[in-house]
């Protein structure tokens, strides 16, 4: 061997490819196979402040090819370090398994402050019983004294369990995002409302929002709201009941909180639209996923004085169609307190007075910026 060689630099060409490739940081799994054969990694792998925040990806390989977290690992950080996460999310491919590491681990020592349930592939968490589901979720409840972030879209949470949250962490949370939760009543986050006194940021569907909510939200004895999140969906047309909210409850609001982000989410079909903003109503950014009228932009302008940014997508090309008069006739009535307004070219729609060329000159002028039409990506 020559001089300043060593055999622990020596590795296979295929070796170092490999090291070449290697991220920076090892993964889990690669610190984990380092720590069972090196006293000083097996400290390091596990010191608490590196097991804070995880991560649990759940997934099917047969049906996935999104890389699973390793089942000796999750063992591990069950058994050595359930009472140092703090920030923890699921992303599972099938809810039993996120059930099942529930049940069977029973998280009892756990401090969590943070948790999200985060669908990759859809029915997820739907797809278990209900009482199962509520079960699993309920033991992360009772174990947590101090959950502060919580986001459960499109799961089975449901009334009692909000309960539970409610009785053990009512002086912590500050987030909820629970969009999509079909066995939530609103009387069920009113609940949450009225005895989570310092909530900043709720996420809901519309058909949870009342005006008892806004009214619970604007007590004195609430927390200054900082971002409210409304989703506006029909799955089923026609089938849907949309009801209005009344301007002195959304006025409550605003007087206890003037600085609210109050976002909306649309994707409703035209003649769902009746109800909405027919008074004056403090929303800040609009989003609309289909067809947006010319009545229903003339009513957005007249009613939503608070508005900074506004959003007109479609799904398809021929689902949002506004001509360039209605569309000039909005932004006139806006004018430069819309800090965003994006729309695609394509779904502008010459006619007598503007046609596309004159539209850019023109909303600009009214905006007080160069402002463009959003392009469709060519491929």
């Amino acid at each position: 061997m020559k001089r300043g060689q060593s055999k622990c630099q020596s590795f296979t060409p295929s070796e170092g490819r490999n090291k070449r490739h290697r991220s920076a940081t090892p993964t889990h799994v690669d610190r984990a196979r380092a720590s069972s054969v090196c006293r000083r990694w097996n400290d390091v792998f596990h010191i608490p402040d590196l097991w804070r925040r995880f991560e649990f990806e759940l997934n099917q390989p047969a049906t996935s090819y999104l890389r699973s977290t390793h089942p000796d690992l999750i063992q591990q950080i069950i058994k050595r370090h359930a009472q140092h996460l703090e920030y923890v999310s699921f992303k599972p491919l099938t809810s039993m398994l996120f059930c099942s590491i529930l049940w069977n681990s029973q998280l009892v020592n756990c401090t969590i402050k943070t948790l999200g349930l985060i669908s990759t592939a859809r029915p997820s968490f739907m797809d278990v019983s209900q009482s199962h589901f509520v079960s699993a979720l309920t033991v992360v409840f009772v174990n947590s004294k101090s959950l502060s972030s919580i986001k459960i879209d499109d799961t089975l949470v449901d009334d009692p369990s909000l309960k539970v949250l409610v009785a053990i962490n009512s002086d912590t949370l500050k987030l909820l995002k629970m969009s999509s939760c079909p066995h939530v009543s609103p009387a069920g986050i009113l609940c949450v409302a009225d005895q989570c006194h310092s909530l900043r940021e709720l996420a809901l569907n519309c058909h949870l929002l009342s005006d008892e909510l806004l009214l619970v939200l604007s007590s004195e004895k609430h927390v200054h709201l900082e971002h409210l999140c409304i989703d506006v969906v029909s799955e089923n047309p026609g089938q849907t009941q949309f009801h209005a909210i009344k301007k002195s409850s959304w006025d409550a609001l605003i007087r206890l909180s003037p600085q609210v982000n109050i976002v909306m989410y649309f994707f409703l079909y035209e003649e769902e639209f009746e109800p909405f903003f027919r008074e004056q109503t403090p929303v800040t950014h609009l989003y609309f996923g289909r067809a947006v009228s010319k009545d229903m932009l003339g009513r957005i302008g007249l009613n939503c004085p608070c508005l900074m940014e506004l959003s007109l997508t479609a799904i398809g090309l021929g689902e949002c169609e506004v001509t360039c008069s209605g569309f000039m006739e909005f932004v006139k009535m806006c004018g430069g307190r819309l800090s965003q307004l994006s729309i695609m070219e394509e779904v502008l729609i010459p006619d007598n007075t503007y046609n596309i060329e004159q539209i850019h000159s023109e909303v600009s002028k009214h905006l007080g910026r160069i402002w463009f039409p959003d392009l469709m990506p060519t491929w």
